[in-house]
């Protein structure tokens, strides 16, 4: 039976899985994160790499098929913004709440620039840009 409260169980339950298991493995390490991101240490690199692929063949083995859509002129910049953004701040939304969990208190810093961000990403797409924004959910 999915109930509301049910849900929210698993959906805790599961955050804080990931939350021990990326904190227990370094993610949420800043600096292992600037180890990866100048290639000082390929562990990680090679981490993200062997998730990548074990996922690929997860999708392979369940058809899973992703559906095709379009591709706008704001994905690229986008996608640049973001990573720069992960190797500036030393993680991605998820890690600064591991970090800010694990006493790293200028994480703060890095989730008031994701909120910002968004934010400032929805009034510039609205105000200037007509993106077509299903894909990702803003």
């Amino acid at each position: 039976m999915r109930t509301r409260g049910g849900i929210l169980l698993a959906n805790i339950i599961t955050g804080l899985a990931l939350g021990f298991t990326v904190t227990s493995i370094g993610f949420g390490d800043y600096t292992e994160l600037n180890r990866m991101f100048t290639f000082q240490d390929p562990r990680m690199l090679l981490s993200f790499a062997g998730a990548v692929a074990i996922i690929a063949c997860v999708f392979a083995l369940l058809r899973i098929r992703r559906t095709r859509g379009r591709i706008h002129a704001g994905v690229i910049p986008g996608a640049v913004l973001f990573g720069t953004g992960w190797a500036i701040s030393g993680g991605c939304p998820a890690i600064p709440i591991t970090q800010v969990a694990s006493g790293y208190l200028p994480a703060l810093v890095t989730i008031t620039g994701i909120v910002v961000g968004i934010r400032l990403c929805r009034w510039v797409r609205s105000r200037y840009l007509h993106f077509d924004n299903n894909s990702c959910g803003l």
